[in-house]
């Protein structure tokens, strides 16, 4: 039976994304069994692997970096002792096992081929060429055995077992999905970090919402919990995910959320942290909410912005699900328009903005395999950022392409961190443009750009935000360019 690894820890072994192994998968350069990957297999796709062949795996984990929020400075830390050393006590006993199994191959290779020798002392002629013809093979089988385990794969099982000792794999059941625990994080922090709708609440141990059972692996509480566990769930291994982590690699039962409709309404109260003004037009607002209740949502939606006085407005959240604590919302500046009024001229650091939502389901086709273009006018973006921060989350977009139009009064607002995406991911393509949404001329000329560089659309999931009359004149534009209506995701900007 070959060495087999999960389609994850191959990509983390080799210092690809899973996106990129699904590509060679789907082109029949790579083998699976049962969905996950032979050693052989994966060093013949990648023969150049080695253990400090990491630049890939490196560069995706500077990107995640950069482009979500990462509340805790320790994130990057080794795990505490006491989880390090019963993770290495762990894999310490995996390997004595294997080689005292291998020791038992071994003697019962000898002693077979002791007794076949006493048997070539016998008469019978024929018999006796037979045996040893048979022991000559059994001796070559014997040194084959031995050689086997080639540098290489020395090298990448070698590999596997320091990453293993870093970073717990876990599964998810029955959704199949999975992800890696490093640091000193949580199973639901790791679990949200890597893009996963898993169910939880206040995160801080109260509510018992992120409750799971876990079917196989050892697990560790880190965190004190107020909730209290029934005995009959402590006797079916229910733990809270928001108060261990894993010791060794886990498979965990867990409720997970795969539509808008699977979110709870929420009415949270969060303070404002930041007031980022970009132009005398343009503001990001930087909200967080409470330890004990952060805001779920899908990447794409929008939420209601309540503030004290009662004046009220949708915005699309324009960061990533992974983090639902600290929260983004670009924000352009109107005339006769006395939310935004208030925002830019009355708005404080630390004063409260009610929160109510989520809605909207503009969001990303999780179990579609197609590449996405990402399409973005103006303030359009907002939405757009959070998709792309969650398809990098998730690692299973297998290339991505944002095209964001501006016009000269918003421009690129963001313009340098598209590009440190670009730079970061070789799956992810920028393009920025400048038009006016309505100038029909100068709208088409930047849509005939996307369509000369993909001039067929049918294997495309496309994602447009931006005011009516682009989304119109897109989906128009693409249609006749064989996109099919149910791959075009569209959501409406307010006027600007």
């Amino acid at each position: 039976m070959p060495q087999l690894l999960t389609l994850s820890r191959a990509a983390r072994l080799v210092g690809t994304t899973r996106s990129t192994l699904q590509k060679k998968i789907q082109s029949g350069e790579l083998s699976t069994f049962e969905g996950e990957v032979a050693v052989t297999d994966l060093l013949r796709a990648y023969p150049d692997t080695t253990m400090e062949d990491t630049s890939m795996l490196e560069r995706v984990e500077q990107i995640k970096a950069n482009a979500v929020y990462d509340k805790r400075p320790e994130y990057t830390a080794l795990p505490s002792p006491e989880v390090l050393f019963a993770r290495l006590i762990t894999l310490s006993q995996e390997l004595i096992s294997t080689k005292l199994e291998l020791k038992s191959y071994s003697e019962l290779i000898e002693t077979l081929s002791q007794k076949l020798i006493d048997t070539e002392k016998t008469d019978q002629a024929n018999l006796r060429s037979q045996i040893t013809a048979l022991h000559d093979w059994l001796k070559t089988e014997r040194q084959n055995r031995s050689q086997k385990v080639s540098e290489p794969t020395a090298q990448l099982l070698a590999k596997d077992t320091l990453l293993r000792i870093m970073a717990a794999h876990v599964k998810v059941i029955p959704s199949g999905h999975e992800f890696f625990i490093e640091g000193n994080d949580s199973i639901l922090e790791a679990a949200l970090r890597a893009g996963l709708a898993l169910n939880y609440g206040c995160t801080g141990g109260n509510c018992g919402l992120c409750k799971a059972r876990v079917v196989s692996g050892e697990v560790q509480q880190i965190r004190h919990h107020d909730y209290v566990i029934s005995e009959a769930e402590k006797r079916m291994n229910y733990k809270l995910m928001c108060s261990c982590t894993a010791v060794t690699d886990i498979t965990i039962e867990a409720a997970e959320a795969h539509s808008v409709a699977d979110i709870p309404q929420q009415e949270i109260e969060a303070k404002v942290k930041k007031l980022e003004h970009l132009a005398d037009n343009l503001l990001i607002l930087h909200l967080q909410t409470p330890r004990t209740q952060t805001l779920r949502f899908f990447a794409g939606q929008k939420t209601t912005l309540i503030l004290e006085d009662g004046l009220s407005a949708d915005y699309f959240i324009a960061s990533c699900p992974c983090d639902g604590r600290n929260l983004e919302f670009h924000l352009d500046q109107r005339p006769n328009d006395p939310f935004t009024e208030a925002v830019f001229n009355r708005l404080k650091k630390g004063q409260i903005v009610n929160l109510k939502g989520p809605k909207g389901d503009f969001v990303l086709q999780e179990d579609s395999t197609r590449p996405a273009l990402f399409i973005a006018y103006s303030h359009g973006f907002a939405p757009i950022k959070s998709l792309i921060e969650h398809a990098i989350a998730l690692d299973t977009v297998p290339s991505f392409h944002l095209y964001w139009i501006a016009s000269q009064k918003g421009k690129h607002y963001q313009n340098n961190w598209c590009r440190a995406w670009a730079d970061a991911l070789d799956n992810l393509h920028y393009t920025p443009l400048m038009a006016d949404a309505h100038d029909e001329t100068l709208l088409e000329q930047s849509l005939t750009q996307i369509i000369k560089d993909y001039p067929k659309l049918n294997d495309f999931e496309v994602y447009i935000a931006g005011p009516e009359a682009f989304i119109t004149a897109a989906k128009a534009m693409l249609y006749q360019h064989h996109l099919p209506a149910s791959q075009c995701h569209t959501d409406i900007l307010n006027e600007m």
